[in-house]
């Protein structure tokens, strides 16, 4: 029996970095996966630096308007 447990969503539109990376770090203490979407056009930087700094896998892309959307697990 597998037990999936849902991504905890950060909604980070309208805050500018560091704070979509902050609030992804926060949330990723409890969580063991984390749905990011921020529309800073330095968030991706900053998830990609946190992920390598933490050893965490990220999946996304930049999607239409600007805004991000990035799935964080832990390995």
């Amino acid at each position: 029996m597998t037990s999936e447990v849902a991504a905890v969503v950060v909604d980070a539109r309208g805050m500018r970095c560091p704070w979509p990376a902050l609030r992804l770090a926060r949330a990723m203490r409890d969580a063991r996966e984390v749905l990011l979407i921020a529309d800073d056009p330095q968030a991706g930087r900053e998830v990609d630096a946190l992920a390598d700094e933490h050893g965490w896998l990220v999946e996304g892309d930049a999607a239409s308007a600007g805004e991000g959307h990035w799935r964080v697990r832990r390995r």
